[in-house]
């Protein structure tokens, strides 16, 4: 079986984001079961044309010449095209190798009021949404993805949005993201809160950092960096004098264990984002026994398993987390639904029947 992952980023060479993440992790774990995998992405600075990571092939594409991906899309000359997230290389796979099985998972699907966000909080500019926005939701892109051989999302409560932005034919369904499930976790003896997010201005990081000063008996740790260097300078100038935040930037998960120690560590997983579908820090989290404590929530995951700060009452949240040890119970609630449901050899294992069926059809 030859399975090409599309994507725009695979989690190396400076673009870590969930995205990236996913389709470095199913890749991976494909080629460990036998699977030959390819992967197409973007290319990013400091990249060569084709790479090899975990066992992926990775061949990649200058973003501002997205039509040579077809000659890509067909090199690859997979048996199964899987998008992990919808793009204008979705449109050229189903245009190039029409005779191929085409599927897509969308992770983030986004509307026009996202997309106003986006606009409103940029990561890195408006000019850089204004070209997400052409190359992951033009008219081309919606028209494939309602002609995919099979749609899926990552939350249940997504698929009436995947329906109402692009009416594919087929119904979407549900498709887990994998999560590695610890076999021993150890939390800190001390009150420990993570973010687990970019520094960026849609991620509300202030929110986060200024809960440290008004509770100086919980320790506050940031991993991630922003895309803007200056926003992220100025940040870490103005909460540097804060003893009891730790401000340590980004930490691979891949190349290192620490990433997902100080996930064990903590109590709660603050989430302070405008906007999110079901992200992987949520899981990540979760999987860890950490309390979710967020301003959104996806499929109920804060309500459930934490407290949804819905009116951006942080503050109140973590107090009430922390008082009579509430977030143990509703960690461990967490725990039990994402080893039930995302686990990681489960959510693979359901992957390769997909592709099994798609390619029996």
């Amino acid at each position: 079986m030859r399975i090409c992952l599309i994507s725009t980023e695979i989690f190396n060479w400076g673009k870590y984001g969930g995205f990236g993440r996913a389709t470095r992790i199913i890749g991976h774990e494909l080629v460990k079961r036998g699977i030959e995998v390819f992967a197409i992405v973007p290319k990013r600075k400091s990249q060569n044309s084709i790479e090899y990571l975990d066992g992926i092939k990775v061949l990649s594409f200058s973003r501002f010449f997205p039509w040579k991906a077809k000659k890509l899309l067909q090199e690859c000359d997979a048996d199964i095209y899987h998008s992990c997230e919808p793009s204008h290389a979705t449109y050229l796979a189903m245009k190039t190798m029409p005779h191929k099985k085409h599927m897509v998972t969308c992770r983030d699907p986004r509307d026009f009021t996202d997309w106003k966000m986006e606009f409103a909080l940029p990561s890195l500019s408006r000019l850089q949404v204004i070209y997400n926005y052409f190359y992951e939701n033009n008219i081309l892109v919606r028209k494939c993805i309602r002609d995919m051989d099979a749609v899926f999302t990552t939350a249940k409560y997504l698929v009436p949005k995947v329906k109402s932005i692009y009416n594919p034919r087929v119904q979407p369904e549900f498709l887990p993201t994998p999560v590695a499930i610890p076999d021993k976790i150890e939390k800190a003896s001390k009150p420990t809160a993570c973010y687990l997010a970019r520094l960026d201005r849609r991620k509300r990081p202030t929110l986060f950092l200024d809960l440290a000063e008004k509770f100086p008996g919980v320790r506050f740790i940031t991993m991630g960096k922003s895309r803007d260097k200056n926003w992220e300078k100025r940040l870490r100038a103005k909460y540097a004098g804060i003893q009891n935040l730790e401000m340590v930037g980004f930490v691979d998960q891949f190349s290192s264990i620490d990433h997902a120690k100080l996930i064990e560590k903590s109590w709660v997983m603050i989430s302070t984002a405008a906007r999110e579908s079901l992200p992987n820090a949520f899981l990540e989290s979760a999987a860890q026994k950490c309390a979710i404590l967020s301003h959104v929530d996806p499929n109920g995951f804060a309500s459930l398993f934490g407290y949804h700060a819905k009116n951006d009452d942080f503050e109140n949240g973590l107090r009430y987390l922390l008082e009579n040890d509430r977030w143990k119970k509703r960690g461990e609630r967490g725990y039990q639904y994402v080893k039930n449901t995302f686990e990681l050899n489960r959510a693979i294992e359901k992957h390769i029947k997909i592709y099994e069926n798609l390619i029996s059809d």
